[in-house]
């Protein structure tokens, strides 16, 4: 009973003396853990998601949402997202991916990469730029008498061109382009002929053309095609061209016409309120160059 009563006393006074020796064995201070405070977000518009307390609002979603069906090809109209469905997937899938990719880049300090940097100031600039110009440009317009007057100006030049329906053959040689011809004026039928002798894609229509403008092969071909003194039904000579020796009929005629003001108001008025934005910047820059100090040190440029 004495030693217990022994141990008991020698375990007290331990205990004791280790509560009363921090200053001979001072605790380890206690490493706090910061918190992370939420950075709150003053948000203009519907918040639809948070990401890491990130907010994605609804008009962000609708702004993407139009942008991505800009350029979805009109043939394959299913790839555009216009349903509700499909939001939440884009959602889900592009902008809250994006977003959490796009935080864990600045937490590693990508953001700060000097070639980043570098795009970003550009970006940046072009975007001042562009809303630079849009705020000069944005009201200004094409009245009425500058688009009557451009139309009774121009108006001869801006007549549909005229339109002839071609047909051809196209042979390698000079002398299969003879021996056609000499078939030709014995009267044997074009698109017979265009079908059997033709090197030309055109072969398996008869070398029908159908109605074209000027421009669509070489001048050699326009020169031809449509010459004045090529009548309809008749067949040309041959000659030579890029992709090798013609001989051309002239099936019909589509006379040159003039457009009406009306049918033509809105590319006019598209036309001259492009000039005159472009000429209101040109008078811009002129001014800041003027007032600015510009330095170009060409022997720099390798």
């Amino acid at each position: 009973m004495a030693k217990q009563r022994e141990k008991l006393l020698c375990l007290i006074a331990v205990v004791g003396l280790l509560a009363g020796c921090g200053k001979f064995f001072p605790k380890k201070p206690v490493k706090e853990v910061p918190k992370v405070e939420s950075q709150v977000q003053e948000v203009k518009g519907t918040v639809i998601a948070r990401v890491n307390n990130q907010p994605i609002t609804l008009e962000g979603l609708n702004e993407e949402v139009e942008n991505y069906n800009k350029y979805v090809p009109a043939d394959r109209p299913e790839g555009k997202i216009d349903t509700r469905d499909k939001k939440l997937t884009y959602l889900k899938n592009e902008l809250i991916r994006r977003s959490l990719l796009a935080q864990v880049a600045a937490d590693r300090g990508l953001d700060k990469k000097e070639e980043l940097q570098k795009a970003l100031n550009n970006l940046k600039q072009n975007l001042l730029v562009a809303e630079l110009v849009k705020s000069e440009t944005e009201n200004i317009e094409a009245t009425s008498t500058e688009i009557e007057d451009y139309y009774n100006q121009y108006k001869e030049q801006l007549k549909e061109p005229e339109e002839r329906r071609i047909r051809e053959i196209v042979v390698v040689a000079e002398n299969d382009a003879r021996d056609v011809l000499i078939e030709l004026l014995k009267g044997a039928d074009f698109a017979a002929l265009a079908q059997m002798r033709s090197i030309s894609a055109s072969a398996k229509n008869g070398g029908d053309l159908g109605y074209i403008k000027k421009g669509l092969k070489s001048p050699q071909f326009d020169e031809v095609a449509f010459s004045l003194t090529l009548e309809a039904g008749r067949t040309s000579n041959y000659f030579k061209g890029p992709e090798g020796y013609y001989i051309l009929k002239l099936e019909a005629k589509r006379e040159s016409k003039a457009k009406s003001l009306s049918e033509l108001w809105d590319d006019i008025k598209n036309g001259l309120r492009f000039l005159k934005q472009q000429k209101k910047i040109e008078e811009l820059i002129s001014k800041l160059s003027a007032d600015a100090r510009i330095e170009v040190f060409e022997s720099a440029v390798k």
